[in-house]
């Protein structure tokens, strides 16, 4: 079977760019991989079609050449020695043949590299360490006033044996042998050359000959460690404390990580919380709340305070205490206590005092106004559905 055009193979016009070849070569070979056909019987031999015309345009003396004479350039027809050469000085096809790959396969296959690209890229030195958590738990009270707190966090700490190099007295890593410090070893599959994290030294690069007998070569150790946290006055379920550098200890002398105190604000069982106003739900009893009064209720300080019941009032009547809420996080003042009336219903009644309700019942009949409101609408509705 005749060859194709490789300006056909690879969908382009024979003016086509540089940068628009290598475009429509990388389109071309992650459509056509055989990884990705697995059910194409053909894409083997397609992907290599269009490797093959890639491989000649590149070049652009092998694509003047190719523009002159077609296949032919590359057939020895031309003089230019065995199938496979460079005839006229262009040099050998296949034998750069992965280095043709270098410039796509690395962002469509990841682990595939070719020529010297990313040499050494997989070399890790020192790390950072991790970021740990720690979650508190405190009283409504604690998050009001504010609080110290002194908490034990177990984490990863440098080890002191070896100030943590993870060598014998201290001693510093040498190359590994392996990968020569590179953090990577390379293998030829097929037609790629794939890196891949250096089993020896995990991709470090290095290695310890005689490890600390105390962390087994690790650098680090796990030990509890107490430190003291300030809470402020006004945090809240949800908010975040950094402690920077108070994380695990980072590898080969890298940088710590940090600890986040995360709080957690207990339900009160008298208040209750929202953003920085705390509301109290304080009973009643029927008889208070038709001829008035003062009751006292608490406030989140420790403090009491008393508060005028107006005659008549209702369940669920609010009433306004300002500046006995919570105080702002970040400043800004502090939120009010709201009173929220609750009329208790006397139960438990003696034949005595059903009696006398039985008879404010009948002389009170007029001072109801919302239920003498509430019925007569009802009345209303039923005339008009009668109607």
């Amino acid at each position: 079977m005749a060859k194709r055009d490789f300006y056909d193979v690879l969908g382009v016009g024979r003016n086509a760019t540089a940068d628009e070849l290598k475009k429509a070569y990388r389109t071309k070979a992650k459509e056509l991989h055989p990884d990705r056909n697995a059910d194409n019987p053909d894409a083997e031999a397609q992907f290599k079609e269009v490797n093959e015309a890639y491989d000649a345009l590149k070049d652009p003396e092998r694509k003047a050449a190719y523009d002159r004479f077609g296949h032919a350039a590359f057939d020895g027809g031309m003089g230019g020695g065995p199938r496979g050469g460079r005839p006229g000085g262009f040099g050998g096809g296949n034998a750069d043949f992965a280095s043709a790959f270098s410039d796509v396969f690395e962002d469509l296959f990841g682990d595939f590299v070719g020529g010297g690209r990313g040499a050494g890229g997989g070399r890790s030195r020192a790390t950072r360490g991790s970021d740990l958590r720690y979650n508190m738990r405190i009283t409504l009270e604690e998050a009001f006033s504010g609080i110290k707190k002194t908490i034990r966090v177990p984490r990863l700490s440098a080890c002191d044996a070896c100030s943590g190099t993870g060598a014998e007295g201290g001693a510093e890593p040498v190359t590994c042998p392996t990968c020569s410090g590179m953090g990577k070893v390379r293998a030829q599959q097929g037609f790629f050359t794939v890196e891949r994290t250096c089993p020896t030294c995990g991709g470090s690069g290095q290695i310890v000959k005689n490890p600390c007998k105390v962390c087994a070569g690790a650098g680090r150790t796990e030990k509890e460690a107490s430190l003291s946290v300030n809470i402020p006055a006004g945090v809240e379920t949800g908010t975040r404390i950094r402690l920077s550098g108070e994380g695990e200890a980072g590898l080969r002398g890298g940088p710590p990580g940090d600890l986040y105190i995360f709080v957690n604000v207990a339900e009160h069982p008298i208040f209750k919380r929202e953003d920085v106003t705390l509301y109290c739900r304080v009973p009643v009893s029927m008889a208070r709340a038709a001829l008035g009064g003062e009751v006292e209720v608490p406030t989140i300080d420790g403090g009491r305070s008393r508060v005028k019941i107006p005659s008549g009032s209702q369940s669920g009547k609010h009433m306004r205490l300002r500046g006995k809420g919570m105080p702002a996080l970040r400043g800004g003042g502090q939120g009010d206590m709201l009173i929220e009336l609750a009329v208790e219903t006397p139960v438990n009644l003696t034949q005595r005092q059903k009696e006398l309700l039985a008879e404010f019942e009948k002389l009170s009949a007029e001072n109801n106004p919302e239920s003498s409101s509430f019925f007569d609408k009802v009345k209303g509705f039923w005339d008009g559905m009668k109607g």
